[in-house]
């Protein structure tokens, strides 16, 4: 934390550092001896006015006033993930990018800006990997418009927590207004502790290459109309799996798998709340991670929110565990409809 040779704290980090993954310890209390330090670490997104800006690996933007610094350093990009599959940022958010396609898309710089009549916030939103050619303010102007073209409310999908993630376009969004309104995590674990199973574990399973009106029966999101059908089943190799229930009608359990070179993505999986703790979500994981390794992926990924305990804890039992967390920005006064 910034100690000389001599043992004492030091403040080895100035405003040129913007950008980096800095740790800080700061005074919260009065005196220098009687008072309490916390430590911070994370991007430094800012330092104006005798403010630094640190946004953690949650996206959470913590102010630290300048005068308040005990010690700080810039210190290495977060380790990588010591089980599990390795992956880069973009190469996650390109693989889940593919498996959740838009009906309508367009380029802006390295941009995409992505739109699907307001199926999910994923799917109308953009997805800011890179430069989108022009100064911020000129590309969130052509965002605002292109969206509201089509009646919708404009959104940027970022993400922190990762080398390569965006903690700088967060900071930026922010100060101009924009609402954070969504933060999750994508989670990543290796398909074959998955997959290893006892067969009865994944019986009754059916998989299909279509939702069909069974299936959405049980999917959560309702009035699900042509666009969104499409966008379920877009992907290289797209998987939907249900377990029948126990009087017929909608299934008691479902879930979603797109299959993508190395890559199985999951999601879309949900049970009857009367069927729950009895496995089911975890049989169906298991027949989807079978058919993905038999098609040569290796690893897989999920998207789960923050309060989301049971899926947590069900992942986590299943090898899963986070790799960045993501975030939807929407445009400062345009409510969703």
């Amino acid at each position: 934390m910034g100690i000389s040779h001599a043992g004492r704290l030091e403040v080895r980090i100035a405003a040129s550092d913007v950008g980096k993954r800095v740790s800080v310890r700061c005074l919260t209390g009065p005196g220098v001896t009687g008072g309490k330090f916390t430590d911070t670490v994370g991007v430094l997104t800012s330092w104006d006015d005798g403010v630094l800006v640190i946004t953690r690996k949650s996206g959470e933007s913590v102010r630290v006033d300048e005068s308040s610094l005990v010690a700080g350093k810039v210190v290495p990009a977060a380790p990588a993930r010591r089980r599990g599959p390795a992956a880069s940022y973009e190469e996650l958010a390109r693989v889940a990018a593919r498996a959740w396609r838009p009906v309508e898309s367009e380029r802006l710089g390295a941009w995409e800006l992505r739109a699907a009549a307001g199926f999910t916030r994923r799917a109308n939103s953009v997805l800011p990997l890179g430069d989108p050619g022009i100064p911020l303010d000129s590309a969130l102007d052509v965002v605002r418009r292109w969206y509201g073209e089509r009646g919708l409310p404009a959104y940027v999908q970022t993400a922190t927590g990762a080398e390569g993630t965006e903690e700088l376009l967060c900071a930026e969004l922010e100060r101009r207004g924009w609402v954070r309104e969504v933060t999750a995590e994508l989670w990543v674990g290796a398909l074959a502790p998955v997959a290893d199973r006892e067969p009865g574990e994944a019986g009754g399973v059916v998989l299909a290459r279509e939702a069909d009106e069974a299936w959405l029966a049980r999917y959560q999101r309702k009035g699900v109309g042509e666009v969104a059908l499409k966008v379920l089943g877009s992907g290289p190799s797209v998987w939907f799996a249900s377990v029948a229930g126990v009087s017929g009608g909608a299934p008691a359990a479902i879930g979603r798998c797109v299959v993508d070179g190395r890559w199985a993505g999951f999601a879309a999986v949900e049970v009857d709340p009367a069927q729950r703790r009895k496995g089911l979500a975890t049989t169906v994981m298991t027949a989807l991670a079978r058919r993905a390794l038999a098609e040569g992926a290796s690893a897989g990924w999920l998207q789960v929110e923050d309060d989301n305990a049971g899926a947590r804890a069900m992942y986590a039992g299943l090898g899963f565990g986070a790799h960045h967390s993501y975030h939807h920005y929407r445009q400062p006064g345009r409510e969703t409809s």
